[in-house]
């Protein structure tokens, strides 16, 4: 993966974590155990700490940064979702941030709540524990249902185990040119898809 230090502050990756080999690391990023950082996810720490905790996940293109002295925090089984930007931010324990959504300086998701898909969050907003958070600007819905907690559990257990298939098969290779007879489908990884979240 292009790694890079700066200021003499290396990035530190979990053993037990994954980061795609076209993820970009920068500086003062820590990426704890078991977390997932998917394709093309640049996370700067070039001016504040970025901090992955243990089961946390972060999708393709996702961009994590933060002005000087600040900390860009997603605590543990915290699920961000592709396209998402964090700047400067608190994402709590089990959180989910949709598509596309950005989280503002200062913000913070409360844990277990869902920030949906391509909602803003403004700098300084604390949003509560178990809510949906939706819009531009970002605002409380309602509470989330307790299966809609499951879901998201369960979304996350997706991203930790697609860590250790990454871990465990993940290869470059050259794509074939043509399809094979009888070719293997991926296992099924299904967990109750909800369009948007």
């Amino acid at each position: 993966m292009p790694c890079y230090a700066i200021d003499g502050v290396t990035p530190v990756v979990h053993p037990s974590a994954h980061v795609h080999p076209t993820a970009v690391l920068i500086g003062d990023v820590v990426v704890g155990p078991g977390c997932y950082v998917g394709p093309n996810a640049s996370l700067r720490g070039d001016f504040g700490r970025i901090v992955l905790k243990e089961g946390s996940n972060v999708q393709d293109t996702c961009v994590i940064h933060g002005f000087p002295k600040s900390e860009t925090v997603v605590e543990a089984n915290g699920h961000i979702g592709h396209g998402a930007v964090l700047h400067g931010c608190v994402v709590r324990h089990d959180a989910l941030v949709g598509m596309n959504a950005v989280v503002m300086d200062e913000a913070e998701v409360g844990a277990w709540s869902i920030v949906a898909a391509c909602a803003f969050v403004r700098a300084g907003q604390k949003l509560p524990e178990k809510s949906l958070i939706a819009g531009l600007p970002a605002k409380v819905m309602r509470e989330l249902s307790a299966d809609e907690m499951r879901w998201k559990k369960q979304g996350t257990e997706t991203y930790q185990a697609l860590t250790r298939r990454c871990q465990a098969s993940l290869v470059e290779v050259q794509p074939l040119a043509a399809e094979e007879a009888d070719r293997a489908r991926l296992p099924d990884n299904d967990y109750g898809h909800k369009p948007g979240a």
